[in-house]
């Protein structure tokens, strides 16, 4: 989950094949983000709104730890800023729409929510496989592996939300799982903002009257 995965980029570039797995995985997250914002829409599902915020974290990470590379710290840690701040926005509008939906009766789509949440699965399940092999090395391959494994926790509740909601015929299920990931997704931003705006000030280094 993005929520676990931390702001830094390498200062170096990563090498062959990891580079590569990096490209894999941030076309899939980008992909799945429109996927489940789009489905999460048309279905009146916010645990899906919520899981595609998580997926826009995770290809924001992809990009920074790679579009930034090389660059000073102070363009990375502006970059990370910008994540931040994005992901905070997509976050706070999803708990928006699920304090939306508290006030409508009709239940989500359960079907979409399960087929949706099963490919969102699948998808992570495959980046984590990919990275799998990476687990073991700095502490940016560390963290952006354990986004791919720990998103695929989330989507295990999600699909447990739409089978909550096909049995109860309730939206509870959905409410409750979206605003979980979306309340994590603004932890993760504040954290990340926090962060970047230290490491802006260290940057400054010390002021001379």
């Amino acid at each position: 989950m993005s929520v676990t995965c931390a702001h830094h980029a390498p200062t170096t570039a990563p090498r062959g094949s990891y580079r590569k797995v990096l490209w894999v995985a941030l076309v899939i997250n980008g992909a799945m983000f429109g996927v489940e914002l789009i489905a999460g829409w048309q279905a009146r599902s916010v645990s899906l709104q919520a899981d595609a915020v998580d997926f826009f974290g995770d290809t924001a990470t992809y990009a920074v730890t790679l579009i930034v590379l090389g660059m000073s710290s102070r363009r990375r840690s502006m970059a990370g800023m910008a994540k931040g701040i994005s992901l905070g926005v997509f976050g706070t509008w999803v708990l928006a729409t699920t304090v939306q939906r508290y006030f409508e009766a009709d239940p989500p789509v359960a079907e979409v929510m399960g087929a949706i949440g099963l490919l969102a699965l699948a998808a992570n399940v495959f980046c984590a496989y990919l990275l799998y092999k990476y687990r073991a090395g700095d502490a940016n391959m560390r963290s952006v592996w354990l986004c791919s494994r720990n998103d695929a926790i989330a989507n295990v509740a999600v699909v447990a939300a739409g089978a909550g909601v096909w049995v109860s015929q309730s939206p509870w299920p959905d409410l409750i799982v979206g605003a979980g990931i979306a309340l994590l997704s603004l932890w993760a931003a504040q954290s990340i903002v926090r962060q970047a705006l230290a490491e802006l000030r260290a940057d400054r280094g010390p002021v001379v009257l």
